[in-house]
């Protein structure tokens, strides 16, 4: 069981809290390489040999291609993954799905509706849990994935321990705080772990 991420979006629909929790997988190939391959649709070469990849380019500047060419780099770990969102396009996802949240709310035949709560597709489950001060903790997960209403709870216990007790910490802002950071961790691992989140606590 895994889950991916953790957003915190204020009432305004501005991200203020984000986590990515996937850790991929290492793949060690020794083997010489002639022509460029793939993995999974939808995944990307996170690093090789232990240092980050973005794009077509290694952090320090190589060429992918060039650094696969040259046998001294031999034998390589490639570690592939879901391709990294950079902060704009996080920004960007997080106020989309504040409207899309608002947009269900208003269109659901149910007076007086939440909004999504759930959203779920064939690789992963989008979970929503909305405060009644408009805070929104969302947590994409396997869809296998079982006590994602408790660990939203959690959650949001956290956001309420840590953050919002914390005297210098205003609404809207971005959470920075140790704390929650270190006690979000610990949650999702008993979540991962557990299978059950209601059940681990």
């Amino acid at each position: 069981m895994v889950i991916f991420s953790v957003y915190v979006v204020n009432k305004a629909g501005g991200l203020i809290y984000q986590y990515d929790n996937y850790v991929p997988r290492n793949v060690v190939l020794n083997l010489s390489l002639k022509w460029w391959f793939g993995a999974t649709v939808g995944h990307a070469i996170l690093s090789i040999n232990g240092v980050d990849v973005m794009g077509k380019n290694t952090a320090d500047g190589k060429d992918i291609l060039e650094y696969l060419k040259d046998s001294a780099n031999y034998p390589v770990s490639i570690r592939f993954g879901r391709a990294r969102l950079s902060s704009n396009e996080k920004l960007m996802l997080a106020s989309m799905f504040h409207s899309l949240f608002a947009i269900g709310s208003q269109l659901s035949p149910e007076v007086g509706s939440s909004g999504i709560e759930m959203l779920e597709t064939d690789v992963f489950k989008l979970h929503c849990f909305q405060t009644l001060t408009g805070i929104k903790f969302i947590v994409l997960a396997d869809p296998r994935q079982s006590g994602i209403d408790a660990l939203l709870r959690k959650i949001y216990e956290l956001y309420s321990d840590f953050a919002l007790k914390n005297p210098f910490y205003s609404l809207e802002m971005p959470i920075r705080c140790e704390l929650f950071d270190q006690n979000l961790k610990s949650a999702l691992e008993v979540a991962e772990k557990a299978g059950n989140f209601g059940a681990g606590s």
